[in-house]
């Protein structure tokens, strides 16, 4: 599973100039579009040595790349850019090639995923980890549904845009309000424009210039902020419960109610059973 440049192509790896070389078989989405990828480095292999292997066909792509690979041959898969199955076809393949009891081998390279995420800052934010969610549908009532979904995730999910579709997410994702987008738009290529603007703004942010509706798109949707905490919201619950319960007990019940530390609210507690509005329970 060799990885390929998804616009720059000097992002290509040794190692995969070195496979794509020494290969006997290409399967690739697209064959016409992979032949001048590897034209491009000087690497060129006769028509018998590519097989055709996309979504429309990958089953029975996967049965010729399998019967290839029995037959001693060494077979490299490419998508049209960037890491095969990641939103593109090859998790077939790979699931059908390991079933046979064959090694599937990866080749790390370009990905607009991980692209993004190194230059969103979502690291800095309260919940760690990402989740992929790739292409939403195309359908609105489903994408909405799963806005809904996504709006409950706390951590920071990757999405990802074909460009006559990008208003209509852009709209999807505005009821998010000022929870922080990063979009990156045509990553490693010559118009490369990545920008991070609130969910609520994105589709003015579009609609700024022509050319941003242009090209491929990946998104960082980041974390939740963290709720506020109200002090004295939290003192008012300690302190009830402080009025039927023990100490340690209403310091656990707080913490669950207010989401806030045991140590701390336990400090919390002590004061208040030393001041005298404090009753104390039995």
């Amino acid at each position: 599973m060799v990885a390929t440049p998804i616009g720059n192509l000097a992002d290509i790896s040794l190692r995969a100039l070195h496979v794509l070389q020494l290969v006997d078989t290409v399967a690739c989405e697209d064959t016409r579009h992979s032949q001048a990828l590897l034209r491009a480095f000087g690497i060129d292999h006769p028509a018998g040595a590519w097989l055709a292997v996309h979504q429309h066909n990958e089953s029975a792509g996967s049965e010729a790349v399998v019967a290839r690979l029995k037959l001693g041959q060494r077979v490299a898969f490419v998508s049209d850019a960037g890491t095969p199955a990641i939103s593109d076809p090859g998790a077939r393949l790979v699931a059908r090639v390991q079933a046979e009891g064959l090694r599937v081998v990866p080749l790390p390279g370009a990905s607009s995923v991980t692209a993004l995420l190194s230059v969103s800052g979502q690291w800095e934010d309260t919940q760690p980890g990402f989740v992929f969610l790739g292409f939403l549908s195309s359908r609105a009532q489903e994408r909405q549904a799963q806005v809904t979904c996504l709006s409950q995730e706390p951590r920071a999910q990757v999405l990802l845009e074909a460009p006559h579709r990008i208003e209509a997410l852009a709209q999807a994702l505005q009821p998010l309000g000022s929870r922080r987008i990063t979009v990156g738009r045509e990553l490693t290529k010559q118009f490369e424009e990545i920008a991070t603007v609130s969910a609520d703004t994105l589709p003015s942010w579009l609609q700024a210039s022509a050319h941003r509706t242009r090209g491929e798109f990946a998104l960082v949707v980041h974390p939740q902020a963290p709720a506020t905490p109200d002090a004295a919201a939290d003192d008012r619950v300690l302190r009830l419960l402080l009025t039927e319960l023990p100490v340690k007990t209403a310091v656990r019940l707080a913490a669950d109610i207010t989401g806030q530390a045991r140590n701390a609210l336990y400090e919390q507690a002590l004061r208040l059973r030393e001041q005298p509005d404090t009753p104390a329970a039995d």
